[in-house]
Order: C-alpha cells, then structure tokens, then sequence
C-alpha cells in the first residue's frame, strides 16, 4: 500500500526518486511549478524535453499524459512532466486531472521510482478548485494501483495544505 504524505513547501527542495511537474503541453517550460523546476533542474530538462518534442510529441505532451525526463540538478532521478486540465465550468474533464496522476504514477512504475513528489496540478493558471484538486488527487492515488511506497504532496501554501490535509485526515 502506498504511504501518502503532505509537505509544506516547495517541490523543488524536495528529495524523491521523481518529482512531477505540472507542465504545459509544449514542455519547453512556463510559469509556476513549471517554471521553478526549470530553473532549479537547470538545463539537462529543457534539452531532454526538446528532445521528445522533436521525436514522439511534435505537438506537444496531450493533456493527462505523462513522460519522464532527467532531474537534471534536482535532487531526484527522474521529473515525471504531466499536463493537467485547464478548469471548466462548461466542459466535464475531472477524468483529465485524474489521468495525470494515474499516468505519472505509470510512468514512475516503468522507471522503478519508489517515492513520487505531486504539487496540487491545475489548481495555479488552470484555476482548478484546490478543494476539488485535493479530493481528485488524493482518491486517484488510494485508487491507483502502483509498486510507489510513498506518494508526497508538496503545497506551497497554507490554503492548498489544508485542502489535502481535509481529504487524507
């Protein structure tokens, strides 16, 4: 069974074996998480994810689909890069939050990660409802059956902290 636990910070001070980034599809790099793991990671990411935009993801990473990267100067072995759902009150796409999750804990599978660091995806410009993000991400780990021993969910503030620790209390 996989132990989920909560951390207070920032995701790219974390130790694991992968940490995922909240990409957007183009993986060249954004604002927020992806941003910042970018920059910490330094160069090795940028040139890996130039490297699967010129051969199997021309168009981009498709939105909860997951790939792997180096970790470049992170303190991991590997950034798990995944693209969540902009939020839609129209459109029904928890389904595509999910996948994210499920994808990347696929992909950290076929690498033989054994610790996962998640942010809350979607919940910064995708403007997804922390609430909401917390209860989809926590249930889709418990769901998702995965050899990871330990899934950490880095929060950078207070308020996204708190929504994850009301749906793992």
């Amino acid at each position: 069974m996989t132990t989920i636990t909560l951390v207070r910070g920032d995701i790219t001070r974390v130790s694991a074996d992968a940490i995922v980034n909240a990409a957007n599809s183009s993986l060249l790099g954004g604002g927020g998480v992806d941003g910042a793991i970018h920059r910490r990671g330094g160069p090795a990411i940028l040139e890996e994810c130039r490297r699967l935009r010129a051969s199997r993801y021309g168009r981009g990473l498709p939105t909860g689909r997951a790939v792997a990267t180096t970790a470049g100067n992170l303190d991991a072995r590997w950034v798990i890069h995944t693209v969540g759902p902009v939020h839609s009150a129209e459109e029904d796409r928890p389904e595509l939050l999910a996948s994210c999750y499920r994808e990347s804990l696929r992909v950290a599978d076929e690498l033989g990660a054994r610790t996962v660091a998640f942010p809350a995806i979607s919940t910064g410009v995708y403007r997804w409802p922390m609430d909401d993000a917390a209860r989809i991400a926590v249930d889709t780990v418990r769901s998702t059956p995965t050899r990871v021993e330990e899934v950490s969910f880095v929060l950078f503030d207070d308020r996204a902290y708190d929504a994850f620790a009301r749906r793992t209390g």
